[in-house]
């Protein structure tokens, strides 16, 4: 699988940072972003200052505003676009593999929910790209901040798909010393485990800016790690997931790292602030706020109970003090454990 093209669909800093692994392992990379000026600047100096500073990017990246540019002749497609432009960009990538009468294997590599129909991003590209354009669909999962990825930190991941093959084939065109990618067929717990863990990290950010210790930390990850494992066990998820890259390993990165978009937003949370001004603030993406939401809506429609989410929701949606909602966790009714 070297030496193939390979196009990324979104130039912010995990795109960015997965083109260069595909870069590094000498295939062809496309790099697909919105803005002419990130293009020309990736092109012409080999960086991507706004989201990896100055780290230089391997020279055989190139970047195209043009969709259909990016994917001409691709075996392997990254989706690595908001959850919420996910759909929007899989209709152009339809239809330009139309026009292009090609096949591609399509890699979701953004983790959360879509807000209404609570779609992962691999429903919202299978319903999306007609069947004769498709020629397999994998999901990207595991503990992988960008940061890391770029400067080669040892980082491991896993590619999900229902077929293996299709799973096999990502590996092996994206795996090498620093970045080790495994294989799975869960594709519904591995994208489970992706959204739900920027609500815990969201919430592990909270405790972190009013000053809790290493027992509230650990009993928010074992508990929070039990609310993704049970939520998932309704979707037919295999529990197992939750141990694994997808889940705990994720769950570990994202909730302890400064590098997190959802923990940094969470200390803010922890501050006092609003919903607005943290969005504001953060002038990225923080998927863990929509996908809070999402998470409250599904546990009352599945019957699961996920009081560590539902306190989330309650700090972001209805301005509850977080320290309220830390107490009233605690006074919670007591019960045996693993439920």
């Amino acid at each position: 699988m070297k030496q193939i093209k390979i196009a990324v669909l979104g130039a912010g800093s995990w795109g960015t940072a997965l083109a260069n692994v595909a870069a590094e392992n000498g295939n062809q990379v496309m790099l697909w972003a919105h803005r002419a000026v990130t293009v020309e600047e990736i092109n012409s100096r080999h960086t991507n200052k706004q989201y990896l500073g100055d780290r230089v990017l391997q020279a055989n990246i190139q970047a195209t505003t043009d969709l259909k540019t990016a994917v001409d002749g691709a075996k392997i497609v990254l989706s690595v676009v908001p959850t919420k432009a996910t759909r929007e960009v899989a209709k152009q990538l339809n239809q330009a593999l139309v026009e292009l009468q090609q096949s591609v294997i399509i890699v979701a590599a953004t983790k959360g929910l879509e807000p209404k129909t609570y779609k992962f991003a691999s429903q919202m590209i299978e319903e999306e790209i007609l069947p004769q354009n498709l020629t397999g669909l994998a999901v990207l999962a595991g503990p992988s901040h960008a940061e890391g990825v770029i400067k080669h930190d040892p980082t491991t991941v896993v590619a999900v798909s229902k077929q293996l093959s299709i799973a096999e084939r990502v590996q092996a065109a994206m795996s090498n010393a620093t970045f080790r990618v495994y294989t799975n067929d869960d594709v519904v717990g591995a994208e489970l485990g992706g959204a739900l863990k920027n609500v815990i990290a969201i919430a592990a950010g909270t405790l972190q800016s009013l000053g809790y210790d290493a027992n509230a930390k650990a009993a928010l990850f074992t508990r929070g790690l039990n609310e993704m494992t049970q939520l998932g066990r309704s979707y037919g998820a295999n529990a197992m997931t939750f141990m694994g890259l997808a889940g705990v390993g994720d769950l570990f990165a994202t909730a302890t790292s400064e590098h997190s978009r959802n923990f940094k937003a969470g200390m803010q949370f922890g501050q006092g602030k609003t919903m607005d001004e943290v969005v504001d603030n953060m002038g990225m993406v923080i998927e863990g706020i929509s996908t809070t939401k999402v998470v409250h809506d599904l546990a009352q429609q599945k019957g699961v109970e996920m009081p560590i989410s539902e306190a989330v929701y309650q700090v972001l949606y209805a301005q509850k003090d977080p320290k309220i909602a830390i107490n009233n966790l605690m006074e919670r009714p007591l019960q045996q454990e693993g439920k």
